[in-house]
């Protein structure tokens, strides 16, 4: 049994489940928040079979979408912080990890 951990953008997240479920996997979708942006992620727990690993992981990527954003950034300066030229930055896409499951029970 492995855990897929798939952390997604948040517009990605109702198309990744709804695949998801269509090819007949669950999940449990976390709302999250990412650290370098402070925008709203989803994490995505799928639990599976070894050999089911890679359609999870190919359907994620399917449905998961990089894109381009402008960020506003700032610059600080003694006497407080000065707002400068805003920076684009990709988006979106997916991180996913593939754990191993030492022990599964439903209660």
């Amino acid at each position: 049994m492995k855990l897929v951990i798939a952390i997604i953008n948040y517009d990605d997240a109702g198309a990744v489940t709804r695949a998801l479920t269509k090819k007949g996997f669950s999940s449990t979708k976390l709302a999250t928040t990412g650290g370098f942006l402070m925008a709203g992620n989803v994490t995505i727990l799928v639990g599976v079979d070894a050999e089911k690993v890679q359609t999870v992981i190919e359907i994620i990527k399917g449905e998961s979408h990089s894109r381009k954003q402008m960020i506003p950034t700032t610059t600080e300066m003694s006497y407080g912080y000065y707002p400068s030229m805003p920076v684009e930055v990709v988006v979106g896409g997916a991180t996913i990890f593939v754990v191993d499951v030492e022990r599964f029970e439903r209660v």
